[in-house]
């Protein structure tokens, strides 16, 4: 491998984007990664009835960032997309995250912003400290609201109980007694045009980077040549 300034490895958002702000700067720049695909859990494929596909689940691109929008938008157009999901209680689809209309619904009322906040305020059941997943649903929303929207879904998608995931898992979910029935609150809201591959080839498309992809960083370290090393890597490597 030719000597280069700077190896980065993992080809994630955080390889990637470092790889790019270095070499715009001037800076050569070689990536590793040990998947053999470049754009890490970003990465979609089209199948074989071409459909853009997430193998690692979908991802869906939102930020209130300008700076970080206007970045990304130098290797990819935008699809506007905003997401909303709906939670099979009983035989009602209600909105989730939780709001004033789920609320309603599920329990026939017809509570205003404020009636909605106190109706919250009445059910929770704060708990102290807050360290699991079920102490923080429990503290957000009580025990009938968590049993009927997170307990099963919780067991059904991670295999495990609330009680035994950590408080950052629930905590990404939001509350609201209004009726906003978006998932994320943020500013912005897109998908890539033409995915997140193609976004992400893109931003390696620069005379000074270069890049491998079933390179264990791990088992070949000792033979790359670099003066200074970005590691977005697992801890253990």
């Amino acid at each position: 491998m030719t000597p280069v300034d700077v190896l980065v490895v993992g080809m994630g958002f955080a390889g990637a984007t470092s790889a790019r702000v270095l070499a715009d700067t001037g800076y050569r720049v070689h990536l590793v990664d040990r998947r053999h695909h470049i754009a890490g859990n970003a990465y979609d494929t089209t199948d074989a009835h071409g459909v853009v596909v997430h193998p690692y689940g979908p991802h869906i691109f939102h930020t209130n960032s300008r700076r970080i929008v206007d970045f990304l938008s130098r290797f990819t157009e935008w699809r506007s997309y905003t997401h909303r999901v709906l939670a099979k209680v009983g035989e009602q689809l209600l909105p989730i995250p939780i709001n004033r209309t789920t609320i309603n619904r599920l329990y026939g009322l017809e509570l205003d912003e404020s009636g909605a906040a106190a109706f919250l305020a009445r059910v929770r059941e704060p708990r102290e400290p807050v360290s699991t997943s079920e102490d923080v649903v429990l503290g957000g929303v009580g025990r009938d609201l968590c049993d009927k929207f997170y307990r099963g879904y919780t067991s059904k998608h991670w295999g495990l109980d609330l009680a035994e995931l950590p408080a950052g898992v629930a905590a990404r979910v939001p509350v609201r007694s209004n009726t906003d029935d978006r998932y994320f609150s943020d500013r912005y809201q897109c998908m890539p045009a033409e995915g997140y591959t193609a976004l992400f080839r893109r931003m390696l498309e620069h005379p000074l980077i270069t890049y491998e992809t079933g390179v264990d960083f791990a088992a070949v370290r000792h033979t790359l040549s670099y003066r200074h090393l970005v590691y977005t890597g697992p801890i253990d490597a």
